[in-house]
């Protein structure tokens, strides 16, 4: 009743052709919405129960979809023109709004480390072990991380064989000098690349090196200063560190395993029990995203809007090149038009494959963050929620092509030989020599 009288105070005084003027002015930007993006013909899904929501993201490129669905007025087009997207200090930052919520001034969902709703659902990352129940609803993007190394290791020749730093890190350690392997947060994609890089070399994580969690954001600052020796983060600031002639790369994460999943969009369990038909506007807003950013012709544009302050400060130079696949490696290696540019939608790259987070549990589990009993399909079960990316995708009008038929995407091959079966997660672990129960 409230609704209805403050409707009609605000119509109080406007004519016939005045409403009728509003409503074709509305009709036509909501017409010129639709036809701005891939999906511009979609079914028509029920009203959200909000129209707004909080959204965190962390200044990386691959946060990208949710800075393209803001910008680009796609949260709108789905019924949602209150969703805020709000940069965040670090992932402890994210997580620790996340457990807050939209409604107690944290956040409802966020561009965050696959991994992370998995230590937060089960409370080994949350104060006092709460747990936190969550849901992964997408898959942000795969590829285009990278391992960045101090510009004093460039004589060793290292780059994708982590065994060239081992010499030089023993002898750092015989002068009495830590070793310190940066990444941005512990049981998260960049610790398990960092680790899995290095223990394939021989270089043991967790007794070789000191590891140590940095914000990406100040990645750059803290190895300019000496702070650290090694680090692993996403773009741009692996490109930042060239360019500022800091250190080098070393190898790209699409080197160690080709098409690995990275970022993902995860929402409170909460707010999607109480919010279902919004949760799915806002998935369907991130997909068309996605697939815009996707496009080749679209990637300048893409640069010099995520690149602007409000987004994540930094010079669109920093961006463009391995956003199309041109990396320079900081080493006199310059390799140009590769396939390990950061992928967002083709491939099934925004389906959030079951498969893909039974690897980041298994390497939790490696890496002692969770028991070597932890049933890994009852936990994927738990939190992975592809049937609402399923039910998104049906409404937005994807082609069948672009809907991956099954949860995993099958055996994955990792660089050095190494073979993960989805099917037999012990198999992959029982491979490992160098882990934490070792």
């Amino acid at each position: 009743m409230t609704k209805r009288i403050k409707t009609q105070s605000a119509l109080k005084g406007v004519t016939r052709r005045d409403f009728l003027m509003m409503s074709a002015a509305t009709a036509a930007t909501l017409a010129a919405a639709r036809a701005l993006l891939p999906s511009g013909a979609y079914a028509a899904t029920a009203t959200p129960e909000v129209t707004g929501a909080k959204l965190g993201f962390i200044a990386l490129t691959d946060a990208a979809p949710l800075m393209i669905a803001k910008q680009k007025g796609l949260f709108e087009k789905f019924g949602m023109p209150d969703v805020e997207v709000l940069k965040q200090a670090s992932w402890g930052a994210t997580r620790d709004n996340l457990m807050l919520g939209g409604e107690a001034n944290g956040i409802d969902g966020a561009h965050i480390l696959t991994p992370m709703p998995y230590l937060m659902h089960t409370g080994k990352v949350t104060q006092n072990n709460q747990p936190m129940p969550m849901a992964i609803v997408a898959r942000l993007n795969y590829d285009c991380q990278a391992i960045s190394v101090a510009q004093e290791y460039a004589g060793t020749g290292v780059g994708l064989d982590a065994s060239k730093l081992k010499d030089a890190f023993a002898a750092k350690k015989a002068e009495g000098k830590e070793v310190k392997a940066a990444m941005t947060f512990p049981g998260g994609t960049h610790d398990f690349w960092l680790r899995y890089w290095l223990a394939a070399g021989g270089i043991d994580p967790d007794k070789d090196v000191s590891t140590i969690v940095v914000p990406p954001p100040q990645m750059v600052a803290n190895m300019k200063v000496g702070n650290m020796d090694v680090f692993c983060v996403g773009e741009p600031w692996n490109e930042q560190l060239v360019h500022q002639g800091v250190g080098f790369t070393a190898a790209t994460t699409g080197e160690l395993w080709k098409g690995h999943p990275e970022k993902a969009l995860g929402l409170r369990a909460a707010f999607i029990d109480k919010n279902p038909n919004a949760s799915k506007a806002i998935l369907m807003a991130v997909m068309e995203a996605q697939q815009w950013c996707e496009a080749m012709e679209n990637k300048d544009e893409m640069a010099a809007i995520i690149g602007k302050r409000q987004w994540m400060n930094v010079p669109t130079a920093d961006i463009i090149g391995r956003l199309k696949g041109d990396i320079n490696y900081g080493n006199d290696r310059v390799a140009t038009g590769t396939d390990l540019y950061m992928k967002f939608w083709k491939g099934g790259v925004s389906y959030p494959f079951k498969s893909h987070d039974s690897w980041f549990l298994a390497e939790n589990i490696r890496w002692g963050k969770f028991a070597a009993t932890t049933d890994i399909k009852e936990l994927v079960d738990q939190v992975n929620r592809e049937d609402l990316w399923r039910e998104a995708a049906k409404d937005l009008g994807v082609a069948a092509a672009d809907i991956p038929a099954s949860s995993s995407r099958g055996v994955e091959t990792f660089f050095d030989g190494k073979i993960f079966d989805p099917a037999n997660p012990s198999a992959y672990l029982d491979s490992l020599k160098i882990k934490a129960s070792a």
